[in-house]
């Protein structure tokens, strides 16, 4: 037990207590009131957090607090059954939203700061009540995990359920997501849902839904109103930039998070977004090749092959990466070059060796943007020499996910090469745009 759990528990201090704590430091007293704060799972545990009568928090260690009464006694938070589906009204479409993992919306409690999960239908419409406004919705958790413990066997899960809400009739899925992993999820989807004729979108948030700067609510309502509109593809909604003006939509298979904690996080790379939805509920398409919405029935096409990995080149790298994954039984490799596509060149007899053992290895650039081309400098043309797979302006992450399906398929070198290079969810831009690159 945590040094500041025994204070409490000794002192009969519950979260949510109200309380003056009376602080000694360097001969100096100090007296604060507030909210006692559930203790913070990852820190030290010696700290008491208070939540002050002006909102912010301030941290006690437990050690220089000399005395602390408690003003106010926490009231026993309200539990109540919440409905799992609300009426439908017959005006409005249907819209499913799947949970894989922490929370779609959230409801904060005041008293102790803890964010509890919105999940049933009833929650959803008193935390985010415009979305029931768009569209009839009904929640459903699939799974309940952290994104970076997504796996190819969820998204295989994942696929059948979004197939099977859609073909009953639903006229759009939501897919509730963590933001690490989602550009992976939806480029998988991309390529596993077959004749799709109805919107997929994967929505998350970069900040929690107790934080005054949440981004949890607009990209829900954002992502409700795309999964109305006219169109048929797997698409991922975030906000479009720092403020709250507009979400954007980007395609599947070319979209990546690029920064770790600002709200307009996510970028469609090599490419531009679908659309703009605007915070008064417009939705401006931004390109004309995108699917529009049919009622063709959805398919999964599941075959995967797992054992697949990706890596990054960097100098110094060492050949044994690469025979250690061939040794291992992976069939397919994918590499983040450097620039057009390079590695160092002492390492392309293990890449020859691999090919040589029936392994599909593929090249794509840890640039990012630009398009790969291996036939420019002389080490690129070794490594096509060797059998390498160019991939074009393929994301390295949808390129890893595509050969995980590719090999799903066929394991024969040539058939794979044919499949990585053929355009089949928007996964390679045509054309080197040069109006998409990120400034």
């Amino acid at each position: 037990m945590k040094k500041v759990e025994v204070f409490m528990k000794k002192r009969g201090i519950n979260p949510g207590d109200y309380v003056e704590v009376v602080e000694k430091e360097n001969g100096n007293h100090s007296i604060y009131r507030g909210l006692v704060m559930p203790p913070y799972e990852l820190s030290e545990g010696e700290t008491l957090t208070l939540k002050l009568d002006n909102g912010y928090n301030i941290g006690i260690l437990v050690d220089q607090i000399v005395e602390i009464k408690v003003l106010e006694k926490a009231k026993p938070r309200e539990v109540r059954e919440f409905k799992a589906l609300l009426p439908k009204k017959p005006n409005l479409p249907n819209v499913t939203i799947f949970g894989t993992g922490g929370t779609i919306a959230s409801k904060i409690d005041y008293k102790t700061g803890a964010v509890h999960p919105a999940f049933t239908a009833e929650e959803l419409a008193l935390a985010v009540p415009e979305i029931f406004e768009i569209a009839n919705i009904t929640p459903k958790l699939i799974m309940n995990i952290l994104s970076e413990d997504m796996k190819p066997e969820y998204w295989v899960k994942i696929a059948h359920e979004v197939a099977k809400a859609l073909n009953e009739g639903e006229d759009g899925v939501i897919i509730g997501h963590g933001t690490d992993t989602m550009g992976y999820t939806a480029a998988a989807l991309s390529f596993m849902l077959r004749d799709l004729g109805k919107p997929v979108i994967l929505v998350g948030a970069q900040r929690s839904s107790d934080r005054p700067s949440s981004d949890a609510a607009m990209n829900l309502i954002c992502s409700v109103r795309m999964a109305t509109a006219d169109f048929g593809e797997v698409a991922v909604v975030m906000h479009g930039e720092t403020g709250d003006t507009y979400c954007l939509a980007h395609r599947g298979t070319k979209v990546r998070k690029m920064h770790t904690s600002r709200r307009d996080a996510f970028r469609s790379i090599n490419d531009i977004p679908i659309a703009k939805i605007w915070s008064n509920g417009r939705i401006e398409f931004l390109r004309d090749d995108y699917r529009k919405r049919t009622e063709t029935d959805v398919w999964v096409d599941d075959k995967i092959e797992e054992k697949v990995a990706l890596i990054k080149s960097f100098p110094g790298m060492q050949s044994e990466i690469i025979d250690f994954l061939v040794d291992k039984g992976y069939k397919g490799i994918v590499i983040e070059g450097t620039g057009l596509g390079h590695t160092p060149t002492h390492i392309i007899p293990s890449i020859e060796r691999a090919v040589q053992e029936g392994v599909a290895v593929c090249m794509t650039s840890q640039c990012l943007y630009g398009r790969v081309n291996l036939n420019v400098y002389s080490t690129g043309r070794k490594l096509l020499k060797a059998g390498v797979i160019p991939c074009e302006d393929m994301l390295p992450e949808t390129a890893y996910v595509k050969l995980i399906w590719v090999l799903g398929h066929t394991q024969n070198l040539e058939e794979v090469r044919k499949m990585m290079l053929t355009n089949y969810a928007g996964e390679i831009t045509p054309y080197t745009r040069f109006d998409t690159y990120l400034r």
